[in-house]
């Protein structure tokens, strides 16, 4: 018989959860939360919560909040392009997909940043498609090469034509979610199949302090309506959004968290909605939000720790790093928020190649990022007892003279009991490394990066469906007067 402990962090002591979700209801019931959209407010109305239509303001009750927590779903199942499961959230299960939404992409043969452009979303979509740990795709850039008013839903297009694995993206635009919705249904062939078979969580995000805009509650609302998990990321920044203490900062999350959640489930209960967020730690001394802080994980691990509580799938933005570069502070900051997050069992752990304050993404920081979740899934396996004697008849056998190399034992579980990184991490001895040319973790990085891109090629989806994409992504050119698209 085989035993593990997975090993596990939690932040918080129970007393300390309940006190933190209790102080949120009284901010909702006596602070309330400001909604810029009218069906939000109308919804809100309808279940009885307090509403201020002159200051767009509600006023939410504690057994209005209980009442929805009830219906969310605490596992959520989401689907590659084939229909296979490739996401379980619910419990400990966590699955890394790349940051997104990145402004900037870091170009290695430049040794500097600059704006994406479609084929960089094309390589990036391509390169995250072949690399095993990443469980999902994200709409990581956001592309300059195509208007603001229709980036959101190209993105998209990219993303679905360049991968089979499920996606994680969202809206810039309030016309956005019908058209990303319409090639989702392309995908699946109905909205039926759509709603069995999710293919894409959409981010949506309070603004900080206790407000829901009049996009991200329609893209709520939306969602909920649609069948299609939302994923809620409420972002408040220590301090400068937010109450400047840890604690205080929780409160004002879950307090956003909960309101999306009751405006999500009372416009269809029962429907999917994850609890997440993109809290900051803010430095006082530079004016920045690093994500790559304790304090910022220490948050995140807290607030997955709430969202468990509360039986809810959770997402964290963790794995990422605030330097500019691939350097030693990226690794360092990429790794400590990458095993925090794992130990943590947050569902959806969104972060790997993401640089300078989540602005900038990076292909080979992705490969290098992906070896460290690897070795996070390693990590919460934990020790296996896999036999009722651990040792000692091993120990028996063996003299001062003899060793386990070649022991029946070795062979049968060394392969169980290791992770193997790929040839990104150096494990070869001095002598063989400087035979093989003294190269750096950065070095070997962009050598995998030229390896793939020409080598992977994604499953391509039926004719038929492609053309159904392109047709939906004209007919959004043609309103920008676009006779063309890059692809």
């Amino acid at each position: 018989m085989e035993k593990s402990n997975r090993p596990k962090l939690e932040i918080l002591e129970k007393e300390e959860i309940e006190r933190i979700f209790e102080e949120a209801i009284e901010v909702l019931e006596k602070v309330g939360v400001f909604v810029e959209n009218e069906k939000g407010l109308e919804l809100l109305d309808g279940a009885n919560a307090e509403v201020s239509e002159k200051e767009k303001k509600a006023y939410i009750k504690a057994d209005l909040v209980e009442k929805c927590l009830k219906t969310a779903p605490s596992q959520i199942k989401v689907f590659d392009r084939e229909g296979v499961l490739a996401l379980d959230l619910c419990g400990d299960n966590i699955h890394f997909d790349p940051g997104s939404a990145a402004l900037r992409i870091y170009d290695l043969d430049l040794n500097e940043s600059r704006p994406p452009v479609t084929e960089d979303l094309i390589n990036f979509a391509r390169l995250t498609d072949s690399l095993s740990y990443l469980k999902a795709q994200s709409t990581a850039l956001i592309p300059s090469d195509v208007p603001e008013a229709i980036s959101d839903r190209y993105r998209l297009f990219i993303a679905l034509q360049h991968s089979s694995k499920p996606i994680v993206t969202g809206t810039f635009i309030k016309d956005g979610f019908e058209v990303m919705k319409e090639m989702l249904i392309a995908i699946r062939g109905d909205e039926k199949n759509l709603r069995a078979k999710p293919l894409a969580i959409f981010d949506c995000c309070p603004s900080p302090p206790l407000k829901w805009s009049d996009l991200t509650c329609h893209d709520l609302i939306c969602c909920a309506e649609s069948g299609i998990p939302a994923e809620l990321v409420s972002m408040p920044l220590c301090g400068a959004t937010s109450p400047v203490t840890l604690a205080g900062a929780l409160v004002q999350h879950t307090a956003e968290n909960l309101s999306g959640i009751v405006i999500h489930q009372i416009a269809k209960s029962g429907s999917p909605i994850i609890y997440g967020g993109s809290p900051s730690f803010f430095d006082m001394r530079k004016g920045t939000t690093p994500m790559g802080a304790i304090e910022t994980m220490m948050i995140d691990s807290a607030y997955a720790q709430i969202g468990k509580y509360l039986n809810l799938p959770t997402h964290a933005y963790m794995g990422l790093s605030d330097a500019k570069i691939l350097d030693y502070q990226s690794g360092l900051e990429s790794a400590v928020g990458a095993i925090l997050a794992a130990l943590s069992g947050i569902n959806v752990i969104s972060g790997p190649g993401m640089l300078d304050f989540e602005s900038c993404q990076s292909l080979e920081k992705l490969v290098l990022d992906n070896e460290i979740c690897g070795m996070a899934y390693r990590l919460i396996q934990g020790i296996e007892f896999r036999d009722k004697v651990l040792a000692l008849d091993l120990l028996k056998e063996v003299t001062s003279e003899k060793h386990f190399l070649t022991s029946p034992h070795t062979l049968k579980w060394f392969k169980k009991e290791s992770f193997f990184p790929s040839e990104l991490i150096d494990r070869s001895n001095l002598g063989d490394w400087e035979k093989s040319g003294k190269k750096t973790a950065k070095e070997r990085a962009k050598e995998k990066v030229k390896k793939i891109l020409p080598s992977h090629q994604p499953k391509p989806l039926p004719q038929e469906i492609t053309n159904q994409l392109a047709k939906i992504m004209q007919s959004q050119a043609k309103l920008q007067n676009l006779d063309q698209l890059p692809a």
